[in-house]
């Protein structure tokens, strides 16, 4: 309840711009309540006092544009940098190794799903500038997955109302696992959508010729 009556007195006394700041800054890794912040200002909208519209522009903005930040920042400052002096930036090095270890799991990928990860996502734009992830493949995923993640969360607000506390922390604790399932929902809807074409190129490709023995 502290962190509510914190999150409400913040829009009580800053209004859209929270979402916008508090975004960008969450993912230079400073602490702000994002998500939080988030769902409660989607029941806000709920309740007709902000527009949905504004909130889910502003959320964006602040993300991608926090995101990008640390991507240039690891591409620039690199590794031995980040471990040195990330600690001034509260870059702790358990969440660098955690995240570093996560990258090597899911390589790119984690830059989307990172979002839903706690303790990742504010460390998967310095990790993909460290790794010199190419700037239209970083910004693809990181894009796509910020769009992915405010909707969630401003939705949870606009859609549940009154209950969206409680459907909140069902979300952030399943997170990662309804994004994974909705993924492969997306996969196979595709594979469907297409599967008349891929059976026709299995069938059109030529057999391999084969030499015949001396």
């Amino acid at each position: 309840m502290e962190l509510l009556e914190k999150v409400q007195h913040l829009f009580g006394s800053y209004g859209y711009s929270v979402l916008f700041f508090g975004l960008l800054l969450e993912f230079i890794a400073l602490p702000f309540p994002g998500e939080t912040t988030m769902a409660y200002g989607g029941y806000l909208s709920y309740t007709g006092k902000l527009n949905f519209s504004v909130l889910l522009i502003l959320a964006f903005l602040g993300t991608t544009i926090g995101m990008t930040i640390t991507y240039f920042i690891g591409a620039k400052a690199g590794l031995p940098f980040i471990m040195r002096y990330g600690k001034w930036f509260l870059l702790k090095q358990d969440k660098l190794d955690k995240t570093q270890k996560w990258f090597a799991k899911y390589g790119n990928g984690l830059i989307f799903i990172g979002y839903f990860i706690p303790g990742v996502r504010h460390f998967t734009g310095y990790f993909a500038g460290i790794a010199a992830v190419p700037f239209r493949k970083f910004a693809l995923y990181a894009y796509s997955g910020a769009l992915f993640w405010v909707v969630l969360f401003l939705g949870i607000g606009k859609i549940f109302g009154p209950q969206w506390n409680a459907v909140f922390h069902l979300a952030h604790q399943y997170a990662a696992y309804i994004v994974a399932g909705i993924g492969l929902l997306l996969i196979a809807a595709v594979l469907y959508r297409y599967r008349k074409a891929l059976a026709a190129r299995s069938v059109s490709k030529p057999a391999p010729v084969r030499q015949r023995q001396k």
